[in-house]
């Protein structure tokens, strides 16, 4: 295998780089006219402009164009697509995954259900058979005993899935269920099966090759989640003993085999939280898991070169026997969402990025990068190992600690909250357990009063002529008898302004944060590096500037302090912003729903906002008339760019 194209884009493309350039086979990137610059066309030896990451004849055009002899998939976009798999056949390429036969039945669920059920794999009870009108499928239902899961046959991703405790709710959740997965996956065909409750979800590596070998590489813990999205994972589980390991690694093996499969697969369980001794197959997720890394780290493999020479012909390395686990591993997705704004997308440009040395992170971001609301949000994955659970836990904290992006807001703090939860540290898992924690873990999107501090004295430092003789250039305040006040109207990204006014240079300085008593305070700068002296406190700060927007980041955190407007009088602060509505995430408008003039109520809907598929309507913050509607349908908006301006009756 001398060339590979690499059907995909961001951190996991950037990923299988790394592997193709260690072994020394040359890369192909493929990309959109909006990742022309992206960092994984950047890092290939080759790249081909392509109208769709789901166009699969323009990928296999590429690849034939580029003098690629093989495609790696990724994840996600075309790498559980059957069509494709064949496509690349036919075209002479190597397809760096299953046979397109595995690929299609374990791609439908009721079918893969079938098929590992006869293997004698464990299954959840439930109903599966294809073509159940609502009247069945409501019976069905009550036959296999409330509560019960609905779920769509041709997809996952918690697409289409609804949990249904009351027969009451059938025809309704039914309904709902099938205009989603058709939606979705262009098919409504429905399973149902029955509820597990305080459920955990535990996956098993597979791999196997085209000469009859089958190995299972441990499992990995993937219960942290949210609406069914993966949130943090780990190998091994806290919960399995060995016996149980090997019961459910033997079960994936044989469900591997059930389907001719070759390459790296996972197969997915679910586990009573009370009942570790009982397990039921899931599905099998015929391609590269993003959370593959912490396999790799407790075993010491690289699953990208054995999907390589697997698909090259070689056969397995190593047998069952040969495969050790050494320490744990545990992995935290980066997205680009903001917690404390109900997990909305977010986006903007990457102003300043430091990842944490010393630990593993898989990302497809450098400086300067644009993060658009087009595709996945996730932008990174920081994984951190140790010689047992705890010691890996404080690593990836600490390593969550030190990781700052400064101009797109993240989760990161959000992540660090979840690890500190005491059911997380003790191992206490399930998939509800971050619903559940929600309140605690994001919370209110507050600004700590040293933060603002800092704001308005990095404001004054930027003022500061340095050392002038005339006490009239130095803006501190200083006036005949007494220095006066300097008052700064700084707003939070999304929040409340707030009034901080400063008396005194910046280098040493009285500040009050809005009604609280006034704290000595200095503020140097040493390149992109802030040291703020806050009272008892010393403080450092990562910063860039955006326009008028100041972005801070410590400790995991991120704060985009939107506006530095110097206020005229001290009584500006509760006025400042009433009435200006401004998007909640970058996207696109797609409709406006008000018109300028108009009269609207409080909660009145005034623009509906997209990003990343999920819409946001945006509502009139006070009753009164539309002053000014800058925006219309179609037009791309940034993070609090203003919408609309009501004039308050």
């Amino acid at each position: 295998m001398q060339s590979v194209l690499v059907a995909n884009r961001g951190e996991i493309a950037v990923r299988v780089f790394r592997t193709l350039r260690r072994l020394g086979v040359r890369s192909v990137a493929v990309h959109t006219a909006a990742d022309a610059g992206a960092r994984h066309v950047r890092e290939a030896d080759d790249a081909v402009r392509i109208p769709s990451y789901l166009d699969a004849d323009a990928v296999v055009a590429a690849a034939r164009a580029a003098g690629a002899d093989a495609v790696h998939p990724g994840y996600g976009f075309l790498a559980e697509n059957a069509g494709f798999a064949r496509a690349c056949a036919a075209a002479g390429l190597v397809f760096v995954g299953p046979p397109a036969a595995a690929i299609e039945a374990m791609g439908d669920k009721i079918r893969a259900k079938r098929t590992v059920a006869a293997a004698g794999v464990p299954v959840v009870p439930g109903r599966d058979e294809p073509g159940l009108p609502d009247e069945e499928l409501a019976a069905a239902a009550l036959e296999v005993g409330l509560p019960v899961l609905l779920k769509p046959s041709a997809g996952g991703g918690g697409k289409g899935m609804r949990l249904v405790r009351d027969a009451a709710e059938l025809p309704d959740a039914i309904a709902a269920a099938r205009r989603e997965a058709r939606a979705a996956f262009g098919d409504d065909t429905l399973l149902v099966e029955r509820y597990v409750g305080n459920p955990r979800h535990i996956e098993i590596q597979v791999l196997a090759d085209a000469h009859g070998n089958a190995v299972h590489l441990g499992e990995r813990e993937c219960s942290l989640q949210r609406r069914h999205q993966k949130i943090v994972e780990e190998a091994p589980s806290p919960l399995l003993d060995e016996a149980t390991r090997e019961r459910m690694g033997a079960a994936a093996v044989a469900a591997a085999r059930a389907v001719g499969y070759t390459g790296a697969g996972t197969v997915e369980y679910i586990v009573p939280a009370d009942r570790p001794g009982e397990f039921f197959f899931m599905e099998m997720n015929t391609r590269l898991q993003v959370e593959h890394p912490v396999t790799e780290l407790v075993t010491g493999l690289d699953l990208v070169e054995l999907q390589l020479r697997v698909a090259a012909g070689e056969p397995l390395p190593l047998t069952q026997d040969e495969v050790r686990l050494n320490g744990h591993a545990v992995e935290a997705r980066v997205y680009a969402e903001d917690p404390a704004r109900g997990f909305l997308p977010t986006g903007g440009r990457v102003l300043l990025l430091d990842e944490p040395s010393g630990t593993r992170v898989d990302s497809g971001l450098e400086e300067g990068d644009e993060v658009g609301g087009s595709f996945d949000p996730m932008l990174a994955k920081v994984v951190a190992w140790g010689a047992d659970r705890a010691a890996a836990l404080h690593r990836l904290d600490r390593a969550l600690a030190s990781y700052t992006l400064l101009g797109v807001p993240t989760n990161v703090a959000f992540l660090r909250a979840l690890l500190a939860h005491p059911d997380v540290a003790a191992g206490r898992l399930d998939t509800g357990l971050v619903e559940r924690s929600l309140a605690d873990l994001a919370g209110d999107g507050s600004v700590p009063g040293e933060v603002l501090a800092a704001a308005a004295l990095e404001r004054m430092l930027a003022l500061d002529p340095g050392d002038a003789a005339d006490p009239w250039d130095i803006p501190d305040g200083w006036r005949p008898g007494a220095p006066a006040w300097t008052p700064w109207i700084i707003t939070p990204a999304g929040g409340e302004p707030v009034e901080v006014r400063v008396q005194g240079r910046a280098r040493d300085a009285l500040v009050a944060v809005g009604d609280a008593a006034p704290v000595r305070a200095s503020l140097g700068r040493d390149g992109r590096t802030l040291t703020l002296v806050h009272g008892d406190r010393t403080l450092t700060y990562r910063h860039a500037r955006d326009g008028g927007t100041l972005w801070l980041g410590r400790d995991g955190h991120a704060w985009a302090l939107a506006e530095h407007v110097r206020a005229e009088t001290g009584g500006g602060a509760s006025a400042a912003g009433d009435g200006v509505v401004r998007s909640p995430m970058p996207g696109t408008v797609l409709a406006v729903k008000a018109s300028a003039g108009e009269r609207v109520a409080a909660g009145q809907p005034l623009v509906v906002v997209e990003a990343m598929k999920m819409e946001h309507t945006v509502t009139a913050p006070v009753a009164g008339t539309v002053a000014d509607l800058p925006v219309r349908a179609g037009a791309q908006v940034a993070l609090d760019a203003v919408l609309a301006v009501i004039e308050e009756e």
